[in-house]
């Protein structure tokens, strides 16, 4: 039944057209969004050095893989939250995939899937485009890919843990509250070091991004694809923690996500049955 949702989910993302035709448009989406990324950084750089290289400034290489990988994270987190959404309210089929014999869990990590699918090939597309296009410099051994593979997949984990847990409350929220979807990922593009190092926030800033498991997980995907001259160059805020360090405080959030998703998706489930409101449209 995983299977099946994961093909669901894929065909509801490509609006039902043809593999080859979403294709483009999956490989233009991810190329236009670093075009804004490179104007910004240019700007900038252009306006404190006089030098906008793009191609030579670690800077620009931190922040581009970060928004690179990021797309992940807001991919996922809102596909998770809007299955329940768009089940309901759109589509006002969630009764049927309720009574059928799959557990609802399951459902929308096999909706999730698809996401992640879509997002591998965006974010593939950014780092060949910032690679070919920028002269952005990755680097990474042979010894090191099976770690980030497990980097990859713990984090991915992680992610897909928080949006279960925004599918959970989606459960009891009427159809207008997407924004939340949008502004959690929001907060973590804000909080974990995506367009900038922790170390510009203030002290309350920097203690809210290393609370969130997004942070390690990007700290991690850096150091393991970047030049390690680079990183040096930039202030990040966690050069206290080696990568060891970095890794485990990402496989202790993501065990913690994970646990919380199953509890939190449990007891608003039941509190949705309990108050009849599981396949309630709102109509306002």
């Amino acid at each position: 039944m995983f299977k099946q949702a994961a093909w669901l989910g894929w065909e509801m993302d490509s609006n039902w057209t043809e593999p080859g035709l979403f294709l483009i448009y999956s490989i233009i989406k991810p190329v236009a969004g670093a075009f804004i990324l490179v104007l910004m950084s240019f700007v900038a750089l252009f306006i404190g050095t006089g030098n906008p290289d793009l191609g030579k400034s670690a800077m620009f290489a931190y922040l581009f893989v970060g928004n690179a990988f990021f797309i992940y994270v807001a991919s996922v987190l809102f596909g998770c939250f809007q299955v329940i959404q768009s089940d309901r309210e759109w589509y006002q089929t969630i009764r049927y995939v309720y009574m059928s014999p799959i557990n609802f869990y399951t459902y929308i990590v096999g909706r999730a899937a698809s996401k992640v699918l879509l997002a591998t090939i965006a974010t593939a597309v950014t780092l060949a485009f910032g690679v070919f296009a920028l002269h952005i410099d990755l680097s990474m051994s042979l010894w090191d890919i099976p770690l980030f593979l497990a980097v990859m997949v713990i984090g991915l984990l992680c992610v897909v843990a928080i949006g279960l847990c925004l599918a959970g409350l989606s459960f009891l929220t009427a159809k207008h509250t997407h924004g939340l979807a949008e502004g959690i990922p929001g907060m973590f593009y804000l909080f974990c070091g995506v367009i900038f190092p922790l170390s510009v926030l203030p002290g309350w800033g920097q203690s809210v991004g290393r609370a969130l498991p997004i942070t390690y997980w990007l700290e991690a995907i850096r150091r393991l694809i970047l030049p390690s001259s680079q990183i040096a160059q930039v202030t990040t805020g966690l050069e206290q923690r080696d990568l060891a360090g970095i890794i485990a405080l990402l496989l202790i959030s993501t065990a913690f996500f994970f646990l919380l998703s199953i509890l939190l998706f449990r007891m608003t489930e039941y509190l949705a049955r309990k108050a009849g409101i599981i396949d309630m449209t709102t109509n306002y």
